[in-house]
């Protein structure tokens, strides 16, 4: 896939959604998309579970792990580790304003350190063969965004960055919590389009506030792609869209239940390795959003899937509370 191409749609990388399950469930409603993991610390990464922190399912390609640190050895290493274990991408964060994220030195505090930065990507960039990429914010607290998100870009394309992805909002480290952060700095997309105008060469792609395949249509005419997070998890739905509506290819499944039953074989299989039936379900609980029986499909799940040997048949009695004059069965 062309370096534009493969970035043209993706989902954000977020804490506690998009673990391996959520992953392979978006999957089963584009092949297209980017998937991004969790962030992963180098920590983890050198001295965790691997086993657990880093496995896939291979119908997640392509799909690129994020991982969070400040120490280019490090993230060296743990880039090796990653693209060895087949992840089509090693992607840094630069935009996460946790406090647990800034006192370990990595997130969105690097912007006030782009030598760091680029020292990180140069790092990764010589111990792996896939793309580097670095996700970052236009500035944080009383930065100038013009002057700070230029200097970081220069920075870190300099040092072999193969893309660029910006959430259009400021992050305030003093004074806003994480949540705060996603909401309450004014975006800025024209600041991202900006961006992509100075440097026709790279790919940059936009995050933050877009909620919908038409947002993303409309962003595409000023940057090379679109990452969703909230919409695309809390509204799974919309991921049917992507494949037909951004690429010109058919979506994976012709419904949202079509999709859902796609996975049975992937979920009995997961059940009978011991994984809770819940684990999985939990990313579902928007696909029907504003469907009759989405309730009842939501407080199924909700309250049968978390019970110990919970299995397929939770999930399938949820489906039929849906009614089938729907969106659902429309699409």
């Amino acid at each position: 896939m062309p370096k534009y191409q493969r970035h043209r749609f993706c989902s954000a990388p977020m804490m506690d959604w998009t673990d391996r399950h959520c992953r392979v469930f978006h999957r089963a409603l584009t092949r297209e998309a980017l998937l991004y993991t969790e962030m992963v610390t180098t920590g983890a990464v050198l001295h965790g579970d691997r086993a657990r922190l880093l496995r896939y399912d291979p119908v997640e390609h392509p799909v690129a792990l994020q991982l969070g640190g400040s120490d280019p050895a490090a993230l060296a290493q743990a880039a090796r580790i990653c693209a060895d274990l087949g992840y089509d991408e090693v992607n840094l964060n630069v935009g996460c304003p946790s406090d647990r994220v800034q006192e370990g030195r990595f997130g969105a505090c690097l912007m006030a350190e782009p030598a760091l930065v680029g020292d990180c990507v140069a790092a990764m960039k010589a111990a792996v063969d896939v793309p580097v990429t670095v996700k970052c914010r236009i500035g944080i607290d009383d930065q100038d965004p013009e002057a700070a998100l230029d200097l970081l870009a220069d920075t870190v394309i300099a040092a072999g960055c193969d893309a660029l992805i910006v959430h259009a909002r400021k992050a305030w480290l003093q004074g806003l919590s994480p949540r705060e952060n996603r909401d309450v700095p004014p975006l800025d997309y024209d600041r991202v389009h900006r961006l992509k105008a100075r440097l026709p060469e790279t790919p940059v792609v936009i995050n933050g506030g877009i909620g919908s395949i038409e947002a993303a249509k409309t962003q595409l005419a000023h940057v090379d792609g679109v990452m969703l997070g909230r919409a695309a998890y809390q509204e799974p739905w919309r991921l049917l869209a992507v494949d037909p509506d951004l690429f010109g290819v058919p979506a994976p499944a012709a419904s949202a239940r079509e999709a859902v039953e796609s996975l049975f074989p992937y979920i009995e299989c997961q059940l009978a390795a011991g994984e809770r039936l819940y684990a999985i379900a939990r990313h579902m609980l928007g696909l029907f959003q504003g469907v009759p029986g989405a309730r009842a499909f939501r407080r199924h799940l909700a309250t049968e899937a978390v019970k110990p040997g919970a299995g397929l048949d939770v999930l399938q009695a949820a489906l039929a509370l849906i009614r089938p004059t729907d969106r659902d069965a429309a699409a």
